[in-house]
């Protein structure tokens, strides 16, 4: 398989005028879309390394765009560590058929990943990618449509299945199902064609094609109470690649939702500083795939996802993957 070193960041610390990269700077730049050709903004760090260096493309929230700063972290070591970053608008706020998940949002995530290789020099086998809530949504879907591009994908708190997400939401009286029905074109049910949408536009369709990516999924437990998105999301999002006999069951699954808490029968004693005071509280792996539920709500832990991806990175590098 083919890796790319890009890590795309949802950040932005100085804006320079389009098209000019500075040394130590983040700069906003436009880079053209292979989906119409149009002109498209990001935020983009170039370390200008002689030696070839990783990228990390990070992903913005649901209502956020390429100005977002919920990847601060994560892009403030990229320049610390001199690797390349790239934070796209792929379409901005997903309250439009032109964003969430659209054939849009893949082919100008894709370009933009191009124009950061183009650009910068970028070790092809190193290219990771990041986002949370939405951005963990459009994690999972480029996972599923271009898993030959990532090095490794760390998806947190994300949205799984539109449908799901539209019914949650409709009951939580939560705001975010409107937008999904204007994205779609419709309620689920409501046409043949707006569930195609539906379907189409969620991770859960596509992310078997993910099998051979290294995909890293987080949820905190009380998220779906004290956040947006349940936690179901992230254990289907694992459903769909792992083994049949690592697979959690409905109940399982329903328990988790339900309770805001491990089943009895899945409890285990973990610790990973990595995690700080929001410790991982159930963990599994199944092939390439991990899923991690820490004790928190919807959010992402940056000293985590910077963990897993650097672990990733050497363990890459030093067996010549």
């Amino acid at each position: 398989m083919r890796f790319i070193s890009v890590l795309i960041l949802l950040s932005i610390t100085a804006i320079a005028p389009d098209n000019v990269l500075c040394g130590e700077d983040v700069t906003e730049i436009r880079y053209p879309s292979s989906a119409d050709e149009s002109q498209q903004p990001a935020m983009f760090f170039n370390p200008k390394s002689d030696d070839p260096v990783p990228l990390i493309v990070a992903l913005h929230t649901w209502s956020g765009d390429y100005k977002q700063d919920s990847h601060k972290d994560i892009q403030q070591w990229c320049i610390q560590k001199g690797w390349a970053y790239i934070h796209p608008n792929f379409r901005g706020p997903n309250f439009r058929p032109q964003a969430t998940g659209s054939e849009l949002v893949v082919k100008d995530i894709v370009s933009a990943v191009d124009y950061a290789k183009q650009t910068a020099n970028i070790d092809p086998t190193s290219i990771y990618l990041v986002g949370t809530s939405g951005g963990g949504y459009t994690s999972l879907v480029m996972a599923g449509h271009h898993p030959e591009i990532w090095a490794g994908v760390s998806a947190w708190v994300p949205i799984s299945d539109l449908t799901a997400w539209y019914h949650q939401c409709k009951r939580a009286n939560r705001s975010y199902y409107k937008n999904i029905v204007a994205s779609c074109g419709g309620v689920p049910g409501s046409s043949v064609e707006v569930d195609k949408e539906y379907q189409k536009r969620s991770p859960l369709t596509f992310l078997a094609n993910a099998k051979d990516v290294k995909l890293h999924l987080n949820a905190g437990i009380r998220d779906g109470h004290d956040g947006s998105v349940p936690i179901s999301h992230s254990l289907l999002a694992f459903n769909e690649v792992a083994a049949t006999e690592d697979r959690l069951s409905a109940d399982e699954i329903a328990y988790f939702d339900k309770e805001v808490k491990v089943p009895a029968s899945l409890t285990q004693s973990l610790s990973d500083p990595s995690y700080g005071s929001k410790q991982p509280l159930f963990r599994r792996t199944s092939g390439n795939a991990t899923v991690t539920i820490f004790d928190g709500r919807h959010e992402l832990i940056s000293e985590a996802a910077i963990a897993w991806i650097e672990s990733l990175h050497e363990h890459q590098h030093r067996n010549g993957e």
